[in-house]
This record gives structure tokens, C-alpha cells and sequence, in this order.
């Protein structure tokens, strides 16, 4: 799935999305027709690994489930929402589509609950983290998880040798604590990408919740990233921004990895990328994975990756389809070639010669994917400005915060 990517949902997409509720799903007929139609995208990066992967599954698939055809069609990440929602409006959805949790809201008027088709037994053999990431409000599961993901921080062996430092950073202390004298060698402490169209879940919101804040209040009614945890979280941010802990460019601008001074070995540690980013650039023997920085908590973004069914897909056909692809067995290969995580606690271990892939996995307890709440990338949207502007030096850390939750209460009020 992609990295550093912005996911703020466009005024065209959302307005897409609103009509979509309104109409129907799948293709399918909802009890006749035996073909089933898969929307999902690059999750396998590689074209001819990632067509591969889905020929030979439902060959295998169908092998095994005479009389039903699989059609998997991928598309791009870029515009998806807008595609997808036009699609459903339009009723010329697929019948099962690859959504992680913030696109899950949006769809849910259309999504027929895994509840509905899901083995108790396979339920039960979901981590924890990755139903957690599925389920809505209400409680009803909005997909079958078949990945999971983890972003932790990873440190530059090479810098920290370079300093003479041995002791990695573990809380907010340790790394505001070492930033001075990385800064006298020419070194940064962290990476902070500050620009608006990055999403603030490999950004601001990990520093959120190690603050023990939230987006939303647990209700989901109103907004909470304003609280004084989130007023802590942005100071101590800026805090990092304005002593030179890091890089102030990248406070608005988003330039290439490789033109980023975490390619070019000036960072000492980061929780934006993931070991599979930086290992061009550092080499795997110089990577270092810690768990998520502690403040109130250590805790870091990770996503799910899931199947969901559409309203009007043939539920016994496309229920056995998805239930197939997230056996352990079958979701392996999509798991290992995108460099992600099973999702079932049967799952074997897809690194075990992978010293630093192990230990990302790890960390996977101490993921968040964020809430599956109607108005997060909305929320998002008004938030990530704002919180320029503190970096910026333009609003101080609450003030922007206020602001921010003003925008955002006014299109919870909408909802």
C-alpha cells in the first residue's frame, strides 16, 4: 500500500461518495449470477509479480469452486475513491473491493458486513489489531482483513556511529535529548513532513497518540485532536522544527526519498518510513527498528489492508472468494511481495530470515490504524493546514488546533 501518500479525499470524490450511498454496490445479482468481480490495486508494487499473484489464486480458486469466475482487475491508487464512487453511483461496481480502514466510513451504506459470511472460526483467528481496524461504530466488521501493516521507528545505525552514541531514543525525552548534539555534527534528529498533502497518519497523528489523544471523542460525535494532549503533541513538534531537530524544508515541500536528507544518511530516526523505504539508502545491516516513541504510550500508525463485498454481489460466491483469499495459506504471497504482515494469528512467520522484518512485526501490537469514523479524511483535511501554520510560526499550537476542530465540528454538524 502506498507510503507518504496524500489519502485527502477531493471535494468531487466526496460528493461522488454521498451519491454512492444512496445506490447500489456489486454486479452481482444478490442470490444468481457465479462471477465475481475484484477491484483492488498495486499492493504488490512489481506489475508482473502482482498479476501473477492474482492469476494464480484464482486459478487455484476456481479449481476448487466449480462454476464460479473470478475477474481481479487492478487499477491505480491515485483518484480511487473518486473511480470507485463513480462506479457504485452509477451501479457498475465490483462485487468485492481492497479498502483500508479511513476509506471504510464512506462506503458502508453499500458494504454487506463480514458478519454475514465470515467462519466463526476464522474470526476468531484475527488479531486483534486488524479487526479492531475494520469495524465500525455500530460493530459491524466492513471488511476482511488479508494484510496488515507497521510503521515504527527506525533508526541509522550509521549515524548513531558516527556521533558515538549508543543508546537509542525510546520516549519524546531521549529524542529531544539527542537532537543538540546530532545537530553539532550535522545531523537531524527525526524527519517531519509537514506538507498538506501528506497524510497525517504517518505524520502528526503517531505523536497524538503516544500523547494519549485521539481524533475523535469515542462517540465519534466530536472532534478531540484539540484536547491537551494534542496542544502537547503539536508543542513538542514544534519544539523539534524550531531547534533544527529537523529538516524545516520539509515543513512544506515533499521532494523525492532519495533527494530527502533520510536517504542521504543526515537522520538519525524516523517513524514516516518503513525499513523496505530506506533500505536502498541505508542498507539492511544499518537499520535499526524500536517501537513507537513513548510519551503517555508508545503507539505508531499501521494499517489494515481488507476485502469488503458490495451491496448486490452474489454473497455466497463472493463470500467464499474473499474468505479464500484471506486463508493464511493464500494471503501469504500478497503479505511477503508487498512487504507486509499476516493478519490471523495462525499465520506463519513470512521472515523468519529477516532479522529486521521480524522485528517490525513485533511491533505490530502497538499499531493504531486510526478511527473508522465518517469524517476522518475531512477531518484531516481542515487539521493538516493548521498544523503548518503552528510549524510555520503563524498560529500558536492551540490556537491552530481550535481552529482546526472549528472547521471540522462544523462538518460533523453536516453529517
Amino acid at each position: 500500500m502506498p507510503r507518504l501518500r496524500s489519502v485527502a479525499l477531493p471535494v468531487l470524490a466526496t460528493a461522488l461518495a454521498a451519491t454512492a450511498l444512496a445506490g447500489c454496490g456489486g454486479t452481482g445479482s444478490g442470490g444468481g449470477g457465479n462471477t465475481v468481480t475484484m477491484w483492488t490495486y498495486p499492493v504488490i508494487f512489481d506489475e508482473a509479480k502482482n498479476k501473477e499473484y492474482w492469476d494464480g489464486l484464482v486459478k487455484k480458486f476456481e479449481k476448487k469452486h466449480k462454476g464460479i469466475e473470478v475477474k481481479v482487475e487492478t487499477f491505480p491508487w491515485a483518484n480511487r475513491d473518486t473511480s470507485l464512487a463513480t462506479a457504485i453511483g452509477s451501479g457498475k461496481g465490483p462485487d468485492v473491493v481492497y479498502l483500508v480502514p479511513d476509506q471504510l466510513p464512506k462506503y458502508q451504506r453499500n458494504i454487506v458486513p463480514a458478519d454475514d459470511y465470515m467462519p466463526e472460526k476464522a474470526r476468531a483467528d484475527y488479531t486483534d489489531f486488524a479487526l479492531e481496524s475494520v469495524t465500525a461504530q455500530d460493530g459491524k466488521l466492513l471488511g476482511t482483513p488479508v494484510l496488515t501493516s507497521a510503521n515504527p521507528l527506525i533508526c541509522d545505525k550509521r549515524v548513531f556511529d558516527k556521533v558515538g552514541e549508543k543508546e537509542y531514543p525510546s520516549t519524546w525525552k531521549d529524542l529531544e535529548k539527542l537532537g543538540p548534539k546530532l545537530k553539532k555534527k550535522g545531523y537531524y534528529a527525526t524527519s517531519y513532513s509537514g506538507d498538506t498533502q501528506q497524510t497525517l497518519n504517518l505524520t502528526f497523528y503517531p505523536l497524538l497518540w503516544q500523547a494519549g489523544g485521539g481524533i475523535f471523542s469515542k462517540d465519534g460525535k466530536k472532534v478531540a485532536f484539540n484536547g491537551k494532549e494534542g496542544v502537547r503533541a503539536l508543542t513538542y513538534l514544534k519544539k523539534l522544527v524550531d531547534g533544527g531537530m529537523t529538516d524545516k524544508d520539509l515543513v512544506t515541500t515533499t521532494p523525492k526519498l532519495e533527494q530527502t536528507p533520510v536517504a542521504k544518511g543526515k537522520v538519525a530516526c524516523t517513524w514516516q518510513n518503513t525499513p523496505a523505504d530506506v533500505e536502498p539508502f541505508w542498507g539492511k545491516k544499518n537499520t535499526v527498528v524500536r517501537p513507537p516513541l513513548k510519551d503517555a504510550k508508545s503507539v505508531g500508525y499501521g494499517t489494515v489492508g481488507a476485502l469488503s463485498m458490495l451491496k448486490g454481489a452474489n454473497t455466497k460466491a463472493a463470500g467464499d472468494w474473499i474468505n479464500f483469499v484471506s486463508e493464511p495459506e493464500n494471503a501469504a504471497g500478497l503479505e511477503k511481495q508487498s512487504s507486509n504482515f499476516p493478519a490471523r494469528k495462525s499465520a506463519k512467520e513470512l521472515y523468519g530470515d529477516d532479522k529486521v522484518q521480524s522485528a517490525v512485526a513485533d511491533t505490530l501490537p502497538k499499531m493504531n490504524a486510526g478511527p473508522v469514523a465518517d469524517k476522518a479524511r475531512e477531518a484531516m483535511g481542515v487539521l493538516a493546514p493548521e498544523i503548518q501554520h503552528a510549524l510555520l510560526g503563524k498560529k500558536s499550537p492551540k490556537q491552530a488546533l481550535d481552529d482546526a476542530a472549528k472547521a471540522a465540528e462544523a462538518q460533523l454538524a453536516r453529517r
